[in-house]
């Protein structure tokens, strides 16, 4: 019961933006007094293409926020909802050509190309749920395809439909897009040619959507090339149950049913998110969920990270070169800021992590007790709150780790060499030597993957280059590792240098780095023969 209100009173006095949304969503909805039992938090997933890291990211997000709510006491749900009925606008990249014939279709009415789930849209789904079951995200997955067919939305969609002059004036207000001013936000299923995006709802009445497939849009083939999509003309009725809502309108009927108290979103959808509060309140007269807005993640070059240009960086590609909690610090820091996301930005998220468990764990000092608890509360979160009551046994140097891989490309040997510079322990538990193995496998996918393989740029001065040359002729002779010591005096001196840079010269061409552990040590665990090869590339 001690821990119980220690943890309580902890996330009640936290600052951290996890902990203030919590609070906020707790205190709104009893001032709002709507009798809600159950919290929900949410995401949506558009099921049109490969889901990349801002889309893991929406999950991860609203996930902690869900954790926060029940460390408060509160009963909480954390929702994916699959948006598996919106049209296919484009052949993502890597996809079949094939996929051209069904642009215009909704995703889940469209047939896996790889044969392997029930639908196109199922297999995107899959994609998502494989990531957070990788990151350890719990959640419910919600699929539109099964929603508003079975009459979830029914109730919005008629409230909606029966308003929707008031619908086309608040998006126009807010948007400029004067679309809906002239027909429904509603988009029926053309039982004709069964296409979404191109059809036209211009009455309701008597529960009955009239509608016309006379609309068109520009979609891109399988080779990214731009082809006009044409209805085909069909004019038909249908229910509320025989379409979905346009995306101006769909988050907020999504929110009202499934009574949704938060949900994050990125700047990509600012606009929609604004119109969908206003039609929700407005319109629905339901109180929106509390919004957290985060900046989207960008290739270096300065591109958002999109499904739809091809440069989709995924959850199970960073997963590849690094830790679930690194990726999940990549979410869970400032949302306000842009973040570069690739393979030469994950070691510095990994570092990252176990420099949270020095802080931590008081390994490491920090003067400014706002920022400890800030730092500290962060690492709490990157854990999904399963706290640590032990420092971890291992935390080891990104850099150290590639850096050894470029010498000897083999896990074992660098796992030998790792002990012997005391970085890991002689005898490990088994929970230790599995997080060693998880390490080297991500460090060495890493080495073999980016062009970070590319060498450094060594700093040395004549004497240095000739006293490694020297260094390099006589390790191949047989020296114990004390004998070895001796000589690095001995041919420092010879070349007019002092030991420390006669050092410094061997662990920047050998680590990447002006330091490390004894010099001997590593020359023998690495192998004399191989540590001379890398010398005498020296130039």
């Amino acid at each position: 019961m001690k821990n119980k209100t220690e943890n309580d009173n902890a996330a009640r006095q936290s600052m951290f933006w996890v902990d203030q949304v919590a609070r906020e969503v707790l205190e709104r909805e009893e001032k709002l007094d709507r009798g809600i039992k159950t919290f929900r938090t949410e995401m949506g997933l558009g099921a049109s293409g490969v889901p990349h890291v801002g889309s893991a990211g929406d999950g991860v997000r609203s996930f902690v926020v869900h954790l926060a709510l029940k460390e408060l006491g509160a009963k909480s749900e954390f929702i994916a909802f699959s948006d598996d009925l919106d049209g296919l606008r484009k052949v993502p990249i890597g996809f079949p050509q094939q996929l051209e014939k069904d642009i215009g279709k909704p995703v889940s009415f469209i047939e896996d190309p790889f044969g392997c789930h029930n639908s196109f849209g199922a297999h995107v789904s899959s994609l998502l749920a494989d990531a957070f079951e990788k990151i350890g995200v719990e959640f419910i997955l919600k699929k539109a395809s099964e929603e508003y067919p079975k009459g979830t939305f029914d109730r919005e969609i008629t409230d909606i439909l029966n308003n929707w002059k008031e619908v086309g004036k608040i998006i126009f207000s807010l948007t400029g897009q004067d679309k809906y001013l002239q027909q429904m936000p509603f988009m029926p299923f053309c039982e004709k040619c069964g296409k979404v995006n191109t059809t036209v709802a211009t009455k309701f009445e008597n529960g009955k959507i009239h509608y016309s497939c006379t609309g068109e849009f520009i979609g891109k083939d399988s080779k990214g090339n731009k082809i006009m999509i044409k209805g085909c003309g069909h004019v038909g009725e249908t229910s509320v149950r025989g379409g979905k809502l346009a995306w101006k309108a769909d988050f907020a009927a999504r929110w009202r049913a499934l009574q949704i108290n938060y949900e994050a979103y990125g700047k990509d959808i600012l606009d929609s998110v604004k119109v969908n509060d206003m039609i929700c309140r407005q319109v629905l007269k339901w109180e929106p969920p509390v919004h957290s807005f985060y900046e989207l993640f960008t290739e270096r070059a300065g591109k958002k990270i999109s499904k739809s240009v091809g440069n989709v960086f995924t959850p199970q590609l960073w997963l590849r070169y690094a830790s679930p909690e690194s990726l999940r610090l990549l979410f869970l820091k400032k949302l306000g800021k842009s973040r570069v996301v690739d393979i030469d930005a994950i070691p510095a998220y990994a570092d990252e992590v176990d420099e949270l468990a020095r802080v931590y764990f008081g390994k490491k000092e920090m003067k400014n007790l706002r920022e400890l608890a800030h730092l500290k509360r962060l690492y709490e979160y990157v854990l999904f709150l399963r706290k640590p009551k032990e420092e971890p046994e291992i935390l080891l140097q990104y850099g150290l780790l590639t850096n050894l891989f470029k010498i000897v490309p083999e896990r074992e040997v660098v796992g030998k060499i790792l002990q012997k510079m005391g970085h890991v322990p002689e005898k490990i538990s088994k929970a230790c030597e599995a997080e060693l193995g998880r390490r080297l496998e991500n460090a060495l996918n890493w080495t073999t993957d980016s062009e970070g393989e590319k060498e450094m740029e060594i700093q040395l001065d004549d004497n240095q280059k000739k006293a490694l040359a020297q260094l390099a002729t006589e390790l191949k002779k047989d020296w114990s590792e004390k004998e070895l010591e001796a000589r690095f005096y001995a041919i420092a001196k010879e070349n007019g240098l002092q030991a420390r840079e006669l050092f410094s010269a061997a662990y920047q061409v050998l680590l990447g780095a002006p330091y490390g552990p004894r010099l001997a040590m590593l020359i023998l665990a690495i192998g004399r023969k191989e540590v001379a090869k890398r010398l005498e590339k020296v130039e």
